[in-house]
């Protein structure tokens, strides 16, 4: 029977092989996944996919020494047109699909990755620094069958480092494992080196989805490493937070006009405007938006939501 225990967490853990130049990320959200998906709705499948996205924009964020934001994009010819996940340098994430839910409806109950994506689909790797406005972008074909693949085929040939990614995502939670080969320090036995690197790779292929979303860091890379001597490092905590705020939204309609918003007031009763990224509605009432348009101060409290 399979084991139905769930792992609750929100963190990305380091580790590193002792005595071997090898390193890796280990990855696990729930509450920030369920706050992420609050007011979306998407099929089980490219739930499924977003999950894996926003789990491998967090493995890719840790991996840097930076300031500002990481955005990971899908972008293809298939049913999901277009996929973003941004995970900034202190781990908070967000993440959107856009789907042809006409296209979509027609691949069935289970599509697989390719399906979902199409056939012309590329993966697209965008740092923000901050602190000096640099901007650096890689641009990758999609490679084999998922988007593990993909970002390995991204390491490959944008990082040149050996890299193996496993990610898994379901309604209650998602997860990720990233393993780096890194150049080895002179003197040091290349052959008992690869050995290790190809017993590390064969201990991630062996994983199920499952076992990674729901199993502890601790246990999981004992068992999926049993060989090496480990170090794992304290945890970073990951949340979710979308950059929509509600004085963000009030300069919105401000910039529309009064005379417009009222229009629309008197249409429809009330003024909603819904973040595009995460699907949060913003609902204004004709009290907001006199107090909005009034010559007083702007008001202290967020619009109803609906």
């Amino acid at each position: 029977m399979e084991n139905e225990t769930r792992l609750c967490s929100d963190e990305v853990r380091r580790y590193i092989f002792e005595s071997r130049p090898v390193r890796g990320q280990w990855v696990h959200l729930s509450e920030a996944w369920r706050d992420l998906r609050a007011h979306t709705s998407y099929s089980a499948a490219v739930e499924q996919l977003l999950g894996e996205a926003v789990a491998a924009s967090v493995l890719l964020a840790a991996t840097l020494k930076f300031r500002g934001t990481l955005t990971l994009q899908l972008q293809g010819d298939g049913a999901v047109r277009l996929l973003v996940a941004q995970c900034t340098h202190d781990f908070r994430v967000r993440a959107v699909a856009r789907c042809d839910d006409e296209a979509l409806a027609q691949l069935g109950a289970a599509p697989q990755f390719r399906e979902l994506v199409g056939t012309a689909a590329r993966v697209t790797v965008t740092i923000e620094a901050d602190e000096k406005g640099s901007r650096y972008q890689g641009i990758v074909p999609l490679s084999g069958t998922t988007l593990a693949e993909s970002l390995e085929a991204y390491f490959r040939d944008s990082e040149q480092l050996p890299t193996r990614v496993v990610l898994a995502a379901d309604a209650h939670g998602i997860a990720g494992l990233l393993l780096q080969k890194l150049p080895g320090a002179a003197g040091q036995d290349e052959e008992a080196l690869a050995a290790a690197w190809d017993q590390a790779r064969a201990g991630i292929a062996a994983l199920r989805p499952q076992e990674l979303v729901n199993t502890p860091a601790e246990q999981l890379l004992a068992r999926t490493f049993a060989t090496e001597d480990l170090r794992l490092f304290r945890g970073a905590p990951v949340r979710f937070e979308c950059r929509c705020t509600p004085q963000r939204v009030a300069g919105v309609l401000r910039s529309l006009g009064a005379e417009e918003i009222r229009d629309l007031l008197r249409e429809q009763g009330s003024v909603t405007v819904t973040c595009e990224f995460c699907q949060r509605p913003y609902r204004y009432d004709s009290i907001d938006i006199e107090a909005l348009f009034s010559e007083g101060p702007e008001p202290n409290g967020a619009p109803a939501l609906h």
